[in-house]
């Protein structure tokens, strides 16, 4: 189920050729995560940056203003939560759409992150519905 996407593809990013491609910021501690995100983003037209630990993204967020984020729960230095928190009350970055994917599947986990990030996903996951999932929320944001 965690192929690059060869053919199948998600509805992509929002991108007619006369915009810039839109951004990805990938933060996970497991390379080979970060890798086949890397490569079904790309597939689909996204510009994607990664980041190997929880402070890494938080630093790379701020720095580079992604258009969404694909945020692991479970890492070193700072958690996903811990860093969705921060940007989530940061004014300059707490419009960014934040996707959390963790291992963690019971209820009060997934509420938690709910309550702090705009979706959750639980791994195993399905590259296909997180490429939708982030050009859903692509397309809510304002022009």
């Amino acid at each position: 189920m965690l192929y690059p996407l060869s053919y199948e593809g998600g509805t992509g990013p929002l991108y007619d050729g006369d915009m810039p491609p839109s951004t990805v910021l990938v933060v996970d501690d497991d390379p080979v995560i970060v890798k086949l995100l890397q490569v079904n983003f790309e597939m689909e037209g996204y510009d994607v940056i990664t980041a190997g630990d929880g402070q890494e993204g938080l630093d790379r967020a701020r720095a580079e203003h992604p258009d969404a984020i694909v945020l692991d729960v479970m890492m070193p230095k700072l958690n996903g939560l811990q860093v969705a928190q921060m940007l989530k009350g940061d004014e300059a970055t707490r419009f960014i759409p934040i996707i959390l994917l963790s291992a963690k599947a019971q209820s009060t986990d997934i509420a938690a992150g709910k309550e702090i990030a705009d979706e959750y996903m639980t791994k195993p996951f399905d590259p296909l519905e997180l490429l939708d999932r982030v050009a859903e929320l692509l397309s809510r944001r304002p022009a």
